[in-house]
């Protein structure tokens, strides 16, 4: 919808000038880039945790999970408008339970924005017992999360089942004994990036 209205408006804006039509064709293409969403291969088995979303990691820390109040640790993946938004699920698994949160529009890159910003997340339990919340942060600019996914739906590594509108950050609380493969600053891809490994 939003790239249909983007290429309308700049057709229309062609047929009036050409000249004024660049911004609008600016427009067009950077929606059409945003809401690309390309295959991608899934590496490693059962027990590996790929990046949920493309980005930078912005946190890898110890943190008390809010959602299953627990000892974890935090990897968070900071979107910018560039990147692909599309979110995939970090483990094979069963989606045990959803949360919804309304809340604030900070800058999706700044900590405070994983308790502040309006955000959705998912619990998904492996076949191995392990448990691994993934929680999609609205941004600055980001007005709508979108979760296609529900409890006791089935999700297989790399499967998309979300998407960000707009700029955001998705965090993953994982197992404190996950073992894990990204750092700070790390650019990553969903589903091809491996972010730790599950015991």
């Amino acid at each position: 919808m939003f790239l249909a209205l983007a290429v309308v408006a700049a057709a229309l804006a062609s047929w009036y000038s050409p000249l004024w039509s660049i911004p609008f064709w600016v427009v067009a293409v950077f929606v059409l880039q945003f809401f690309r969403d390309p295959g991608r291969a899934v590496p490693g088995d059962a027990k590996t945790v790929v990046s949920p979303a493309d980005g930078r990691i912005v946190a890898v820390e110890k943190a008390r999970d809010p959602y299953l109040d627990r000892e974890t640790t935090k990897v968070s993946v900071f979107m910018n408008v560039f990147n692909v938004h599309s979110n995939r699920a970090p483990v094979d698994g069963e989606v045990k339970q959803s949360w919804y949160e309304a809340g604030s529009f900070v800058n999706a890159a700044l900590d405070k924005a994983s308790t502040e910003n309006e955000r959705n997340a998912l619990w998904i339990r492996t076949d191995a017992g392990a448990d691994v919340v993934c929680v999609q942060v609205a941004g600055l600019i980001a007005r709508r999360i979108l979760c296609y996914v529900k409890a006791g739906d089935k999700l297989e590594r790399g499967q998309r089942y979300g998407f960000i509108r707009f700029g955001s950050r998705v965090d993953l609380y994982l197992p404190p004994n996950a073992r894990i493969k990204a750092a700070l600053g790390d650019k990553v891809y969903a589903a091809s990036t491996i972010l730790a490994s599950l015991e």
